[in-house]
């Protein structure tokens, strides 16, 4: 039941005006912002399909990038890769040249001269450093230069020339996500892309009475091995060769020592992680050294870098060691090549794989960009239709309104 009163009129106007002009800039505000959706009340469940199709696209979108950002580091990886296996092809065809057994002494000094350069050449790619600054073959220490040359005077030579170079990186990798939850592997471990040769570990400590005398934690190429106490060597030896890492572990059947061999060209990475069971086993020093240049000292090591290689051709031409050369110097050329040209092939895969995440990524932004429009956008044609309508309403109401209340104070004048 209404009241009728002298107010009612007026108040029923005035709540009819505010309500058209409250719908009104409601309409304007849609067209402004081109968005359907101006709060959460208006279309809960829309509003809510929005708000996680928009969350998805950015994810998306971050995706794009990450892929985008890896191809061209792999990209640039590739080029420093390709440019040092013409170098290494290049050093090759001079050992054959200085094996064949028919150039003097001085010819042979010539070679190494280039050769020298060529190693310096081989070492400025191992360094080579990022648009963004960061060093290429560090691993993930990339703020710091991958290799450390050392200098010294070599015979034949009168001046000092690179006597051995040291890797200053580390071995662990980047995990980088392209798609939910899965993630592309940026790896730029330095002793992977420029090792020559499968290294071998020979330790020189008995070990056939050894028992772990606690639950130890030892790292093996990065890959951490739980020892538990009363475990012996070939326990050890089981759970090294169990543990998924590239490396094969043996029990010398002489010596009843801990052998250890790379499965690809690549230098070994050891530690005590917690106890001391490397230690104990004489294969690594104590904690305080780091690796991969903290082997114990009675440990015998085979399998050198490209580097390595390069230097022993260099010093062998210096020399005129032509039989060195020709056997085991060559030998090791033939494996460094062979390494680096399967390092180029993985790294061009892994390009063409991030090519491959970037192309999905961006078209499935285009399909959830028009999820987002299906439940977010202002179709105009309606919205300026419904803004006419309601515009002219409101004039209309004001209209009426102004005949129905057309006195004025002049009324009172006459």
């Amino acid at each position: 039941m209404q009241r009728i009163s002298s107010q009612m009129n007026n108040n029923n106007t005035q709540s009819n005006l505010r309500l058209q002009e409250s719908r009104l800039n409601r309409a304007n505000n849609q067209i402004g912002s081109q968005h359907r959706i101006q709060q959460l009340r208006d279309d809960p469940i829309a509003a809510g399909h929005l708000v996680r199709y928009q969350s998805y696209l950015g994810r998306v979108n971050q995706f794009e990038k990450n892929a985008l950002t890896l191809s061209d580091q792999f990209s640039l990886r590739e080029g420093y890769m390709t440019d040092s296996l013409d170098i290494m092809q290049r050093v090759r065809e001079l050992a054959v040249t200085g094996a064949n057994g028919i150039y003097t002494k001085e010819d042979m000094s010539n070679m190494a001269t280039e050769v020298d350069e060529l190693l310096k050449a081989l070492v400025q790619n191992a360094n080579a450093v990022g648009a963004d600054g960061n060093s290429i073959f560090a691993g993930t220490n990339t703020k710091a230069t991958a290799f450390d040359i050392e200098m010294g005077n070599v015979e034949g030579s009168g001046v000092p020339l690179i006597q051995n170079v040291r890797y200053n990186g580390n071995i662990e990798s980047n995990l980088v996500e392209v798609d939910e939850g899965k993630y592309l592997q940026n790896d730029n471990v330095g002793i992977k892309t420029f090792w020559a040769e499968n290294q071998q570990l020979f330790g020189a400590r008995d070990a056939s009475a050894w028992q772990a005398s606690s639950n130890n934690t030892i790292s093996v190429d990065g890959v951490q091995i739980q020892i538990n106490q009363g475990d012996n060597i070939h326990a050890v030896v089981a759970k090294i060769n169990n543990s998924g890492a590239a490396v094969k572990a043996s029990v010398d059947p002489v010596r009843n020592a801990l052998n250890l061999e790379t499965t690809d060209a690549r230098q070994l990475w050891l530690s005590d992680v917690s106890g001391s069971t490397l230690q104990e086993l004489g294969i690594i020093k104590d904690s305080s050294q780091l690796p991969p240049y903290n082997l114990g000292d009675g440990t015998r090591v085979s399998g050198g870098s490209m580097f390595d290689t390069v230097i022993a051709l260099r010093n062998a031409l210096l020399s005129g060691d032509r039989e060195s050369i020709g056997g085991r110097v060559l030998g090791s050329l033939d494996q460094g090549i062979d390494s680096l040209v399967t390092r180029i092939a993985k790294s061009g895969s892994e390009y063409e794989r991030a090519q491959l995440n970037a192309t999905r990524s961006s078209k499935l932004a285009l399909d959830v960009t028009q999820m987002v429009s299906r439940e977010g956008d202002l179709d105009f044609t309606k919205a300026i239709t419904d803004m006419k309508m309601l515009d002219y309403t409101n004039q209309a109401t004001l209209s009426q309104a102004g005949k129905m209340y057309n006195s004025t104070l002049l009324n009172y004048m006459r």
